[in-house]
Formats: structure tokens, C-alpha cells, sequence
């Protein structure tokens, strides 16, 4: 089984393009006894086939199914780029994973990374990553990349007969998920909650918290406090920046007065309310042809099509509209599950939003690099 161990990691790395990059990751893996010499070429013959760019700073360089007669040990080398090397379709790569492998076993590293490729701000954090320490970390999960919010956080049918009910409700969720500690809910519960306006009410701390989490309850009926409404509240608990991305979407909700968004949604739909910008342009719905759906290859194609347009795009299936992805992250493209014949809703918001829906659109139509019928 393929592993990545801090001695497979090459340090502060320099390449011109990823030609000079993979050649140079090649002659790592034949240093190790990987590989013989002739691998580099399938190595370059595979990228000259597709990227092997995954996102979040990350590739996965690796040989053709023809060169596997060059392997003659299975293995991985790491090489960090915090300078970066442009990868192609303006995509900029700050970690390289040579891999050599016999079979499909770079399946099990492509499963290990689903997390990590697609955690916002992961991409920064590889950049300035010091120590090979620090690279197996974000890799394997151990450092924290995105902000704590799941359903078992969510309870939209508290039973609460005050506001203190309902924070302490909150903070049981965050313990009950490993969040927090009873430092956590002791700090909670000596502090009155921030109301936000519009019944929606928030408490925070930075004590006892195991990793970044949010919490969020509201009541079938409203309460009162300080003859103010109480329609709901959220609780976090932060050692981290990862809530911040949170607080823009939730200002900007309390800015365009529909917090009570909150108040009417499911959970899945509190869920990207958020963590997820909502768009609020224009929107298409096309069919994909694909036979195998939105796969690698045409993910791929989809989302360098939607990279060239400034607008925010976001897709999601028809028949599931709540389940959105960014257009410009093939991970989260890939997500989806968008199969053969499903329809997809594309939205599009800004400037040039009617121009990217154009370019998707004709993309689609004409295959995303795949011959169809």
C-alpha cells in the first residue's frame, strides 16, 4: 500500500516548467531504485496526455501504463515548490507526488488527498509549509483545513426555554462532535450571546476547543431575551482562522436582511448558507453527454473553461440544487456525481457571467474533450 512518510519529501524545490519539474522528480525516483532510467518518458508522455494537476497546489506526476515495465519498486517522492511551477492552464503547483507504481495504486493516494484537495486554503498553507513534518500533516488530515460544520451540528428543532437552554444545547453539540472540552461550555455558559439582529443570537470562545467547529440550534417557536426575539443561535468554537470565511457569509446574510434564511432551511441548506457564497445570477441548466459523466478529463475541461472568466460560477445537479460545487475546483467538481445524461445547473455571477455560461454551455455541447454521440 502506497504511504507518503516525511522521508519521502524533497524540500525547497526550484523548476522552470513542469517538464524540468518532472525530469527532476524522475531522477528521484531512480535514485530510490523506484524505477529505471526509461520511466521519465512515460512520465512526460502521461502529462503530455492530461494534466495530472488535481488542485489546491497539488500534482500527481506519474508514468503510462507502457512504461510500468520501468518500475521495479513500488514507491512515492515528494518534491515542495514554494516558489511554485506553473503547471499549465494557469494552474500553479507548490507540492509534486512522483509516483511509481505497478498497478492503479495511485488510486490510494488520490483517495487519501479527497479531503485535503478539497479544503479551502490548503493551497496557501502547502506554499509556506517549512518542514516535511508539516507536509504529512496537511496531507494526511492531522492538521485541520476547513471549519467543523456537519449536520450532527445542526438541530433546527431545539427544546429550549431560554437562551441560555439553547447555548448550552449548542455547545453539547461541538463536545458531543470532540470539539470542545467542559472548558468550552463553561466559557460559553458565563457569557451572554452577541445578538446579530433578526433573532439570529452568537457565542464564540477559544477555550477548550480541539479544532474549529460551528454549532447551530433554533426552536420551533421564538423566545424572548431582553425583549429581544430568539429565532436561533450559533455557537463557535475557534483556535483557528477557519471560521472566518464563515463570518464574511454570515455578515453579508445579516447585510441583505435574510438571515432568517437560517430560520427556513434544512440542514443541508444551513450547511452552505455557511460555508458556500450564494450566487444570485444568471443560470442555465445543460445536459452532459458524456458517457461516464463528469469524470476527470472532462471535470477538468469544464473547470479550466469556467477559469477563464472572472464571473463566480457554481454548478450543481438539477435534481438537487442545494448541493453546489465551485466550477473552478475540479474536486468539488468531482463531487457531484454527475453522470450520463444528468442535468446541471450552472450560475453564473458577475461581469462576464453570460459569456462564461456561453463558453460552458458550447463546452458541454461539444463534449468536454470527449467524443459523443
Amino acid at each position: 500500500m502506497l504511504s507518503i512518510n516525511t522521508h519521502d519529501i524533497i524540500l525547497a524545490q526550484t523548476a522552470e516548467n513542469k517538464q524540468d519539474a518532472i525530469k527532476s522528480i524522475a531522477n528521484g525516483l531512480l535514485d530510490k531504485g523506484y524505477v529505471e532510467s526509461g520511466y521519465v518518458n512515460g512520465m512526460l508522455a502521461r502529462e503530455a496526455q492530461n494534466t495530472t494537476f488535481l488542485g489546491n497546489g497539488i500534482a500527481i506526476p506519474h508514468g503510462t501504463t507502457d512504461t510500468r515495465d520501468q518500475i521495479k519498486q513500488t514507491g512515492v517522492i515528494l518534491h515542495h515548490f514554494p516558489q511554485g511551477v506553473n503547471w499549465g492552464d494557469d494552474n500553479t503547483v507548490y507540492l509534486a507526488i512522483g509516483i511509481a507504481a505497478k498497478s492503479d495504486q495511485h488510486l490510494e493516494i488520490l483517495k487519501m488527498l479527497t479531503k485535503v484537495l478539497s479544503a479551502d486554503g490548503v493551497e496557501q498553507q502547502l506554499q509556506n509549509a517549512s518542514t516535511a513534518e508539516t507536509i504529512v500533516d496537511l496531507l494526511t488530515g492531522k492538521v485541520q483545513t476547513e471549519m467543523l460544520l456537519t449536520a450532527d451540528l445542526i438541530k433546527l428543532d431545539a427544546a429550549a426555554q431560554d437562551l441560555s437552554q439553547l447555548t448550552a444545547l449548542a455547545a453539547d453539540l461541538l463536545k458531543n462532535q470532540g470539539a470542545t472540552s467542559d472548558t468550552f461550555a463553561e466559557t460559553i455558559a458565563a457569557n451572554t450571546p452577541t445578538h446579530l439582529g433578526q433573532g439570529l443570537w452568537l457565542s464564540a470562545s477559544n477555550q477548550g476547543v480541539n479544532k474549529t467547529a460551528l454549532s447551530f440550534v433554533k426552536t420551533p417557536q421564538a423566545l424572548k431575551h431582553s425583549n429581544k426575539p430568539v429565532n436561533g443561535l450559533l455557537c463557535i468554537a475557534s483556535n483557528s482562522e477557519l471560521h472566518l470565511k464563515t463570518l464574511e457569509l454570515l455578515i453579508d446574510l445579516i447585510d441583505k436582511q435574510k438571515a432568517e434564511k437560517l430560520f427556513s432551511s434544512n440542514q443541508e441548506q444551513v450547511i452552505n448558507l455557511l460555508t458556500k457564497e450564494i450566487l444570485e445570477g444568471s443560470q442555465q441548466v445543460f445536459t452532459i453527454r458524456n458517457p461516464h459523466g463528469l469524470h476527470a478529463r472532462p471535470g477538468a475541461m469544464l473547470v479550466n473553461t469556467a477559469k477563464k472568466f472572472a464571473a463566480s460560477i457554481q454548478l450543481a445537479k438539477a435534481n438537487t440544487p442545494d448541493k453546489t460545487a465551485n466550477a473552478k475546483s475540479l474536486m468539488k467538481v468531482m463531487t457531484l456525481g454527475v453522470k450520463f445524461k444528468d442535468q446541471l445547473q450552472v450560475t453564473a455571477q458577475g461581469e462576464d457571467a453570460d459569456q462564461a455560461l456561453l463558453a460552458i454551455g458550447k463546452a458541454i455541447e461539444e463534449g468536454l474533450g470527449e467524443s459523443i454521440q
